[in-house]
């Protein structure tokens, strides 16, 4: 019967498994005896010797201080008493008693005597125990002797086996694997008609025939589509690298898969010290990489320098995905240079239309406030609606502008801030007195909340009292005729809350997260401005370090609200 290479090596395992444990055992065996012995010399026999030399010493001192000796003789003799573990030692431990006894009740003369008694007692029980010591150390020494035999002839066993296995083992093994070894390096060669032949009945043999059958598959593979395979990657490669935009593919373990020569140029890094490198590691070294590779970059471009210029490009990040597990990402930078510079473009141009209409608009409305003067002329009640159309539609007119000129110094980032300590209650003041004659056409009450003794705001007030004027004329826009508008200024931890209330129609959740975006108006709402207002508030506000948000339900109003830091 043929023993498959499993078996043989379970054998010989269990061999030296049972050859360890049984000289760890003989071994352990002579270490616990051993210690055993030594034990017993140490607490049978040197504390008897010890407890003698005690009592020596007490007697030395009896006479000079004989209550101290006394106590310390009648101590270690009690312990003795308790120790006696040879042949005669309870005679002469007795012996030791009776004439300690009488010591203590003799006089002066007599106690002479006693002590030389005494001291022959003790001597006795030492010799006893020193010989005890002598006699047991023989015993552990004829204990180990015969303990090394025994392990001398299991260790001799164990060599002898062993060094048979060490001899020809090897070989047993290392001879398949070599031949096997050199027909893996004829495949590696594509050599795939090359086969080896082992015939054993063990894993080996199973092997070559698995290595067999793994040679023919591979050149049968290897004439089927495997070129048209490499093809496809090859094209796709070249696609990959004749993109414009800068692309970089991550497995998941954030190694870098490949890349193209766009992002290569604005990495400004050699091809070689990017693929197949961790990216983290990368990153130690290249300040745009630690860039692209934080998450918490935000939505904004970013800006590099790349064709001689600067440039702006965004960033997407694509995970892929096979069966719903993550096997990597891409990241994809798209150059928006151009759309950059045309919105750059279009906000210059607006901020010069705008401001080009503000001189003729104002100069409407100066022609407006002199034909409304009846010093002027006297006009009809046709010319009189005429006009008030026209100062409305140039009012409006004047709100639009303004509104875009406030949101090219947004787009651009020069909001112009003159920051002081302003107290909330004057803000409210200020932006309900803008407003209250719309108010008061509408039949609508506008009700303040704001204490006292509120603490003032570090803030620019001009911007505050815009946010303010915009938030109420948008609650009396989506207001009903006799209701009201609550505004409040209150207190919250170290910041003050302004809020505006209104008891409208609502706005339904799906477009809350939408309000602050610009030109954004909710479907079926009153068209009466650009869109802009929300947008513009929510930069002046986050410009000054503060928050601004909304709450609102379906018929039951809504209420916007932004935080500003106390002074």
């Amino acid at each position: 019967m043929k023993l498959r290479i499993k078996t043989k090596l379970s054998l010989g395992l269990t061999f030296f498994f049972t050859m360890i444990v049984l000289i760890g055992a003989v071994g352990l065996l002579a270490i616990n005896r051993l210690a055993d012995e030594s034990k017993n010399i140490l607490k049978a026999n040197y504390e008897s010797i010890e407890y003698s030399e005690n009592m020596q010493q007490a007697l030395d001192a009896y006479g000079v201080n004989d209550h101290d000796a006394i106590d310390k003789f009648e101590k270690n003799l009690k312990a003795q008493e308790n120790n006696i573990t040879e042949v005669g030692e309870q005679d002469a431990t007795a012996s030791v008693r009776e004439q300690f006894e009488r010591l203590k009740k003799s006089d002066s003369l007599s106690a002479i005597q006693l002590k030389k008694d005494l001291r022959v007692g003790l001597y006795k029980i030492s010799d006893l125990n020193t010989d005890a010591i002598v006699r047991k150390n023989n015993e552990t020494q004829q204990t180990a002797e015969k303990l090394k035999i025994y392990l001398a002839i299991l260790v001799t066993v164990a060599f002898l086996i062993s060094f048979t296995m060490l001899l020809n083992f090897p070989g047993y093994i290392a001879n398949p694997i070599s031949r096997l070894t050199d027909s893996i390096k004829q495949i590696a060669e594509k050599n795939y008609a090359h086969r080896i032949h082992i015939e054993r009945g063990d894993e080996f043999g199973e092997l070559a025939e698995a290595f067999n059958m793994m040679a023919r598959k591979l050149d049968d593979y290897n004439n089927s589509n495997l070129a048209k395979i490499i093809f496809q990657k090859k094209r796709i490669d070249t696609i990959i690298n004749n993109m414009k935009d800068p692309i970089i593919g991550l497995d998941e373990k954030r190694n870098i898969l490949f890349t193209n020569t766009s992002s290569i140029k604005i990495l400004d890094i050699k091809e070689t010290e990017l693929i197949g490198k961790y990216a983290a590691d990368v990153a130690l070294k290249n300040d745009l990489l630690r860039t692209l590779l934080n998450t918490d970059t935000g939505t904004l471009p970013l800006k590099i320098y790349a064709d001689n210029r600067e440039s702006y490009f965004t960033k997407e990040v694509l995970k892929i995905t096979v069966d719903e597990q993550p096997i990597g990402e891409v990241i994809l930078l798209k150059n928006i240079t151009q759309f950059k510079e045309l919105d750059l473009a279009k906000t210059n141009f607006i901020a010069t239309v705008s401001h080009s209409l503000k001189t003729p608009i104002s100069s409407i409305k100066m022609s407006l406030k002199l034909l409304s003067d009846e010093r002027v002329g006297k006009t009809n009640s046709e010319q009189k609606e005429l006009v008030n159309h026209i100062k409305e539609d140039s009012e409006r007119l004047l709100n639009i502008t303004s509104e875009l000129l406030n949101m090219t110094q947004v787009e651009t980032g020069n909001i112009q801030l003159n920051f002081r300590q302003t107290n909330p209650k004057e803000i409210i003041d200020y932006a309900i007195d803008t407003i209250r004659m719309q108010a008061e056409q509408k039949h609508v009450a506008l009700e303040v909340i704001c204490p006292e003794n509120i603490h003032k705001v570090f803030i620019d007030p001009e911007k505050t009292v815009w946010v303010v004027v915009n938030l109420l004329s948008n609650a009396l826009r989506y207001s009903p005729e006799n209701n009201k508008i609550i505004i409040s200024a209150l207190e919250k931890g170290t910041s003050i809350e302004f809020s505006v209330k209104d008891f409208g129609i609502g706005i339904e959740d799906k477009y809350k997260d939408r309000l602050f975006q610009r030109y954004f108006q909710v479907p079926g709402s009153p068209r009466s401005g650009t869109g802009l207002g929300l947008a513009i508030s929510k930069e002046f506000i986050e410009a000054q370090n503060g928050k601004i948000a909304v709450e609102s339900k379906i018929g039951e109003g809504s209420r916007f609200y932004f935080t500003l830091p106390m002074a």
